[in-house]
């Protein structure tokens, strides 16, 4: 059941992450600073979305003289072709988002990861092309790449796609335009760091 529930919610997202796209509004961004992620794949994923138009079309020609058949198969096509293209869509209007209190860390509709900048230890800008599952490491590759390394004082809780609970102390992930955002996220460190305490209330007034 758990299953079924986790397929459903992603399958929501996706369609809504379409609607949200085709309006041009972006999810969650709020008053922080948005970093896109999704334009390493934009050409893949379409490409990919025109093979499965070109099979659709094969497989109504193929199949025209079997309604029956013809009918399930169209529907599952064009399912997939607006599951390619929600995929797409839900990268695009859920970026990486940076404000003065944490750094969210997402991919399309299934990853939106939480993390307090007071427990970002150190962030660097690091290719990675290869990634090996590790306990307290988390992977989030586009284009089977990362270019964003966070390592964090203490572990953060992360819920897998089907609700397994993970204890992570390393996230590496993929941005755009890496660069500045290594430096946005050290800026927002620095000034947690440097930001004068908060005296504590007077006991006696």
């Amino acid at each position: 059941m758990k299953t079924v529930l986790a397929l459903a919610r992603h399958e929501l997202r996706l369609l809504v992450s379409l609607a949200m796209w085709v309006g041009r509004r972006r999810h969650g961004i709020g008053g922080g600073q948005a970093f896109g992620y999704a334009g390493g794949q934009g050409a893949m994923m379409f490409g990919f979305a025109f093979v499965c138009v070109i099979e659709t079309v094969m497989m109504s020609v193929l199949l025209r003289n079997l309604p029956t058949v013809h009918g399930v198969v169209l529907i599952l096509d064009v399912y997939t072709i607006v599951f390619v293209i929600g995929l797409h869509a839900a990268s695009v209007v859920r970026p990486h988002v940076l404000d003065s209190g944490s750094l969210r860390v997402r991919n399309a509709a299934h990853i939106d990861l939480r993390i307090p900048v007071t427990q970002i230890a150190s962030v660097r800008r690091e290719l990675r092309i290869t990634h090996t599952r590790t306990d307290g490491e988390l992977d989030i590759p586009v284009g089977s790449q990362t270019d964003v390394t966070l390592e964090l004082t203490e572990p953060i809780t992360h819920f897998t796609f089907f609700g397994r609970r993970r204890d992570i102390r390393l996230v590496r992930f993929h941005a755009d335009d890496a660069s500045t955002l290594v430096q946005a996220i050290r800026q927002a460190v620095t000034q947690v760091q440097t930001a004068p305490s908060q005296p504590l209330p007077d006991p006696l007034g």
